[in-house]
């Protein structure tokens, strides 16, 4: 007889020292979060390890700094302000690597915080939309609080844990946090999308990152064949693809027929899509991750954005000068595992310049910022304005096409840098 508790009940296991770790996307236990904080003043020194919180994370605002420190390994609008403060910060590691940390005792789990589907006849439920590092969470965590909900679809995969692993069991129904990229996208960005869909083949095994670049490239893709997916996260743009034979996954190296993931957000419609869609397979990120894997799938396109990138090639991707913006996340997994792949495309698009008119090509990076790709990784960088393929070509050659695709207001500025820092010698 399965047993459902209260919130209060479930999160009074939680002591001052434990390190959390909290399910992240559109599984983030929000409910559990928000009786946490109620319980702050019983709290100390309480550690919060997540990837990729969405929605309302009340413990991450400014009042709860005494109590809770936000150690966050990828950083997400909720968390980012206290990832910049004095009661947080960010741990730079590579996303296939994160479920390392927990299994070998660098960050070693007290309580894992999770969202889970109901249990089925067997007593199992899964881990939803986001197994990705929720996997080895789960698998290392000494005790598991579970939030129920019976609206977080039953996905295959990695992501069966059986209602006798978890400590505590709260039924919870509510909406899904929900994203829609393909809302957000416009000219600049479907001009971006067309340029990287005239790199990809068909029959090539695709992985897109975060954000409306990704879905843009989906849009683009109608006419090609044959594609597969082997990605860390997936999005609403999937789903015609799959639906219309587009990505059948055919002709992938591995795990042939079906769509490879490890976590999906977006909306209500792709939700309801994966279902108990034994087509999608969500695995461990430290499988799905892992270079060597991805480069069994021959012609694999990593398809990745940036904040900004320099005139030889270092892409900045998770910060703003020091301002902690995002994560390392899986770009130089798939980066690599995409260059080292027979005939595969490691591709960096971006906007030539931010909705505030801001360039993203410049001469160098702000004082501070992360180099997330480095310059000897660089394969493709796409813009609106074009596609330069920089493997191979020295430092000058590297600055001429990129200026090429850079925006036009731009160019002469950057042609002055270049001058100054190749020629003016």
């Amino acid at each position: 007889m399965i047993q459902y508790v209260s919130a209060e009940e479930a999160v009074s296991l939680i002591k001052s020292g434990d390190r959390i770790f909290s399910h992240g996307s559109a599984c983030t236990p929000n409910f559990l979060i928000n009786e946490l904080a109620k319980q702050s003043s019983r709290l100390t020194n309480v550690e919060f390890v997540s990837i990729t919180q969405q929605g309302n994370v009340e413990i991450a605002k400014p009042q709860y700094g005494d109590h809770f420190f936000v150690n966050s390994l990828f950083v997400s609008s909720p968390v980012r302000d206290a990832v910049n403060s004095d009661h947080g910060d960010f741990v730079p590691v590579f996303l296939s690597e994160i479920p390392l940390l927990f299994k070998n005792g660098h960050l070693p789990i007290d309580v894992a915080m999770i969202t889970v589907s109901p249990p089925d006849q067997h007593g199992y439920c899964t881990l939803g939309t986001s197994v990705d590092v929720a996997r080895s969470a789960v698998d290392t965590a000494k005790t598991i609080i579970a939030q129920v909900n019976p609206k977080m679809p039953r996905t295959h995969g990695d992501g069966l844990i059986h209602v006798s692993k978890i400590h505590k069991m709260v039924w919870h129904e509510e909406e899904l946090l929900t994203v829609d990229y393909g809302a957000k996208v416009g000219e600049q960005e479907l001009l971006i999308g067309k340029n990287v869909a005239e790199l990809i083949d068909d029959r090539s095994t695709l992985q897109m990152g975060i954000g409306t670049i990704p879905d843009a490239v989906l849009k683009c893709l109608n006419n090609h064949k044959d594609l597969g997916i082997h990605t860390e996260m997936i999005s609403d743009g999937i789903v015609d693809l799959v639906a219309k034979d587009i990505v059948n996954n055919k002709y992938k190296g591995t795990h042939l027929n079906r769509t490879i993931t490890s976590f999906a957000f977006g909306t209500k419609k792709l939700y309801d899509y994966i279902d108990d869609n034994p087509s999608f397979a969500f695995m461990d990120v430290e499988h799905v991750n892992y270079p060597i894997n991805i480069m069994k799938n021959k012609k694999m396109v990593a398809i990745n954005s940036a904040i900004e990138i320099d005139l030889t090639g270092q892409v900045c991707a998770d910060s703003i000068g020091t301002f902690q913006f995002s994560g390392i996340g899986g770009q130089m997994d798939f980066m690599r595992g995409a260059a080292l792949s027979e005939g595969g495309k490691p591709i960096i698009a971006i906007s030539s310049r931010t909705k505030k008119g801001v360039p993203r090509i410049v001469p160098f990076l702000k004082p501070g910022a992360g180099v997330v790709t480095t310059r000897g990784h660089i394969h493709y960088v796409v813009t609106e304005f074009g596609t330069a393929y920089l493997y191979g070509k020295n430092l000058k050659q590297r600055a001429k096409a990129l200026i090429e695709i850079s925006h036009p207001d731009d160019r002469e500025m950057l042609e002055k840098a270049a001058f100054e820092r190749f020629y003016q010698k």
